[in-house]
């Protein structure tokens, strides 16, 4: 089912690649304008240009989540471009594994600005201009690592776990101005990070089968499938949907480690 984003805008982080580029494909392709909030900008520039090639409205601003003032200043972009505001995606992000004895506290704070910081300071600047229009989504990408781990994850899941504690907060604090929180926890999605584990392993093709037999779907998931998701939960199909974590993982986390 088409969802009805038409007039609707999305500011979207980390959207030149994987599961951000498979969120602002998806948000277009039901009739949203996306501004493409990326760091890398030859990635970020492609992705906005192969957009508006399909037919859809699309915007490229450089921008690092570390930032403040870049945020600033791609929100700023995006409203002279759209309007309004209507759908964040905090999506920006990256995996991190360390020691937590020997993890200096510059490697936690680049972590953090990654994984949390920055999710927060897109909310700090779009949250205004929502609370203004009476109306708007903020879906934050955590992960199933948000509540359930694996070895040698710290401080990437950490992090996670905090972006459903701002999910909650926001919904909470926020949900008299019409503004709705969800969080949406990825499990094995096919992006550079899973590509990258599998190729190198000894034998790629059996590292992928194994992942693939965990999944009691026995595939893995596509960064459409995230993107369908955020698409519906922006709409106004999901208007009673807010404060909450939604897990899209294949059924891989209903399974018993043993």
């Amino acid at each position: 089912m088409r969802q009805g984003l038409e007039g609707k805008s999305a500011f979207i982080t980390g959207a030149g690649g994987g599961i951000g580029r498979g969120i602002a494909e998806q948000l277009a392709a039901n009739g949203a304008k996306v501004m493409i909030a990326e760091i890398n900008e030859q990635t970020g520039q492609a992705t906005a240009d192969a957009l508006c090639q399909a037919g859809f409205e699309a915007q490229f601003a450089p921008v690092d989540i570390r930032s403040e003032a870049d945020i600033e200043a791609g929100v700023a972009a995006h409203l002279a471009r759209y309007g309004g505001l209507d759908i964040l995606v905090n999506n920006a992000g990256a995996n991190q594994h360390f020691d937590a004895s020997k993890m200096t506290v510059d490697e936690w704070e680049h972590s953090m600005s990654l994984n949390l910081r920055g999710a927060w300071l897109c909310c700090k600047h779009a949250l205004p201009i929502m609370a203004a229009q009476n109306a708007g989504v903020i879906v934050s990408i955590a992960s199933v690592h948000a509540t359930m781990t694996a070895y040698n994850f710290f401080p990437y899941n950490v992090a996670k776990s905090g972006l459903l504690g701002l999910t909650r907060s926001l919904a909470l604090d926020w949900g008299q101005h019409n503004i709705r929180a969800v969080a949406v926890s990825p499990g094995w999605v096919r992006t550079q990070p899973a590509v990258e584990h599998f190729e190198q392993a000894d034998d790629p093709a059996a590292e992928e089968q194994r992942v693939r037999d965990l999944h009691p779907l026995k595939r893995i998931g596509e960064p459409k499938n995230i993107g369908d998701l955020v698409a519906f939960l922006a709409s106004d199909e999901a208007s009673y949907i807010t404060g909450t974590e939604i897990v899209i993982d294949g059924g891989i986390s209903a399974r018993y480690a043993g």
